[in-house]
């Protein structure tokens, strides 16, 4: 006879999970990872009964997991094909991989994001370029993750120069985003955290001339990481303060739309990243569905319940709701 329901977390990324593991465990909430790095999945037999939280990361190639894409979009249709609850499931997943088809949905829904031409190759790069007509301009990959691959770039020339130079990483679809760069009067990114489509707190990033704004502990991002020597950016000094600070002011009606769009869209779970121009207006540019937190920024701010602790009630709360709905019968 089958157990019990419990809490499923989809990742392929260990590090980053003992603090939801910590708030799993003070809540009593039980709870399985499938670490898809390796797995074997019969798509002709049923799932367990449980909550499905999809963690995957759109940096999973960074750590040789170029696979998980699809093995991701596997589970999680074969979820939803047996009315499992998903959390972030596969639509949103494929939004995790993409950050043209962040734009195309952010556009559509009126919000202010950074003019954008998307290259298929990176031979087509220049040509992207000349049709965007700005600089400075921005080159992204489309799946990014951590901010790896983005570079500014001054002219056309430079760009030509990084190409012939081989200084482009390789990339899981060789799709490119040429953007303009958001001019702000401030050196600092704002993320907005999302948990069950609610504001939770947004954190101010300090950028320091760098597109490697991870804000997970256990990323352990040095000054050097995120000003590289290489760097074709002018380098900001580095701040005097801490890289990450929760905002203690709150755009409400911002707030309130992305909360909308989230839900127009089946995001439960999300970082929302946007710079404020000279004039105020949030231009937002990357929605990570895949959300890590500063505990140190959390501590220092004095939230008692932080991103991954208000994640583990959200789950735990779902998976309440699940087994007071379940027939009385299952023991585990």
């Amino acid at each position: 006879m089958p157990g019990l329901p419990k809490v499923y977390v989809i990742h392929e990324n260990s590090v980053w999970l003992p603090p939801l593991r910590e708030a799993f465990d003070a809540l009593a909430t039980p709870y399985e990872e499938w670490l898809l790095d390796k797995h074997v999945i019969d798509p002709g037999a049923e799932p367990p009964e449980g909550i499905f939280f999809n963690r995957m990361s759109a940096s999973n190639y960074t750590r040789g997991h170029h696979h998980a894409n699809y093995s991701t979009d596997i589970v999680l249709r074969w979820l939803e094909a047996h009315g499992r609850r998903v959390i972030n499931g596969s639509e949103v997943l494929a939004l995790e991989f993409s950050k043209a088809a962040q734009q195309i949905l952010l556009d559509r829904a009126g919000l202010a994001t950074p003019k954008t031409v998307v290259a298929v190759g990176l031979e087509r790069l220049a040509d992207a370029v000349e049709q965007l007509g700005i600089t400075p301009f921005i080159v992204k990959p489309n799946q990014g993750g951590k901010g790896l691959g983005v570079q500014l770039f001054e002219s056309s020339d430079a760009l030509r120069a990084a190409i012939d130079g081989g200084q482009f990483p390789e990339t899981v679809d060789d799709v490119w985003l040429v953007q303009d760069k958001i001019e702000s009067d401030n050196e600092f990114i704002t993320r907005a955290e999302f948990v069950g489509g609610r504001f939770i707190y947004a954190v101010q990033v300090y950028a320091g001339g760098s597109f490697e704004l991870c804000p997970a502990d256990a990323c352990n991002v040095s000054f050097d990481d995120f000003c590289p020597a290489e760097s074709n950016t002018d380098i900001a000094p580095e701040p005097e303060g801490p890289r990450f600070e929760i905002a203690q002011e709150t755009d409400d009606v911002l707030m309130r739309r992305l909360e909308q769009f989230l839900s127009a869209n089946g995001i439960e779970v999300a970082g929302i990243e946007f710079i404020r121009r000279p004039d105020g207006t949030p231009v937002i540019y990357d929605i990570n569905t895949n959300t890590n937190y500063n505990a140190g920024a959390e501590e220092r701010a004095g939230i008692e319940v932080g991103g991954m602790g208000a994640i583990a009630q959200f789950l735990s709360g779902e998976l309440a709701a699940l087994r007071g709905a379940q027939p009385n019968t299952a023991t585990g």
